[in-house]
């Protein structure tokens, strides 16, 4: 059986390097790394008397893990405003300003790229907020790294956006005859 429909004959399955996070309708500049869209059910184990000496499971409470967000540190500021919308320091001190309660969460989008360029899959992140937020990594005057920024969001689920189909894969050559 093909693994993709549209693409028949393709064989190796897309790779994790080409992807863009959106929010507020805007692409997020930078980002390097996202973790992964997690979802967990817990199970529910119950037993009647009369039963064998093994229990029943069903499905309980269902929580969606934490995603991480990671860039390199640049002036774009966009990471920061955010974060500070959960807690902000320089309101700590104004009772009731400390936490932006109106626009702390967002919707957010991760967008999946073939090597071609084009979009493949697609996840909607639904009401996700800053529950951890690092500004400016560890220093090193020995290293030889990039100084990367991190924020993790809190989510109240995803789901794969279908609109979002398999793309046809187009063919050239270089130089045209």
């Amino acid at each position: 059986m093909a693994q993709f429909t549209v693409n028949a004959y393709r064989i190796d399955p897309y790779k994790n390097f080409k992807f863009r996070v959106k929010w507020d309708g805007n692409y997020v500049a930078g980002v390097s790394r996202v973790s992964a869209l997690t979802r967990t059910s817990q199970v529910v184990s119950h037993r009647e008397g009369g039963d064998p000496h093994s229990p029943r499971k069903s499905p309980g409470q269902t929580d969606f893990g934490p995603i991480t967000l990671e860039r390199g540190v640049t002036h774009d500021v966009a990471f920061e405003q955010w974060a500070n919308k959960v807690w902000d320091y320089s309101n700590s001190a104004q009772l009731g300003n400390e936490m932006s309660l109106k626009d702390f969460r967002k919707d957010i989008t991760i967008e999946m790229y073939n090597e071609a360029g084009q979009k493949v899959i697609a996840y909607n992140v639904f009401r996700c907020w800053v529950s951890e937020w690092t500004a400016m990594p560890e220093l090193d005057g020995s290293g030889n790294a990039v100084a990367i920024q991190s924020m993790t969001l809190q989510n109240e689920g995803w789901e794969r956006d279908l609109s979002v189909t398999e793309p046809e894969q187009q063919s050239f050559t270089i130089p045209a005859s």
